[in-house]
């Protein structure tokens, strides 16, 4: 029972991130965006396996940046230059799984949409 109970507190993390998150929500579009091209592509299951390290990192790292943020508002509702460093560490570490995703996703779409688009 305890197991279960941890899926369920997991799944309101998410979803709750999900609902109150700008930013998570537009990942997870492109996350989406980035499995149809995958499909539409037939990548290999290497590929995949590089799609699914990027997007995991991307929305695991935005999960963490969420509960570091409510964290830091609970215990420090005014402005502290601490704080501010701590959600800028945060964020900064979302936006290095972002490029490293855009990176990942260029190498591997990025020869495939040119040649659909540009070629012929």
């Amino acid at each position: 029972m305890k197991l279960a109970r941890a899926f369920i507190h997991a799944y309101r993390g998410i979803t709750y991130t999900f609902w109150e998150e700008r930013n998570f929500r537009i990942h997870v579009l492109l996350a989406a965006l980035v499995l149809l091209l995958g499909f539409w592509f037939q990548i290999s299951a290497f590929e995949w396996a590089w799609i699914g390290i990027a997007i995991a990192l991307v929305l695991g790292f935005e999960l963490v940046n969420t509960a570091i943020e409510n964290i830091l508002d609970l215990v420090s509702p005014g402005y502290h230059p601490l704080v501010r460093r701590a959600k800028d560490a945060a964020a900064g570490a979302v936006l290095v799984a972002a490029l490293f995703a855009l990176a990942v996703g260029t190498i591997i779409y990025g020869p495939r949409l040119w040649t659909a688009f540009f070629v012929n």
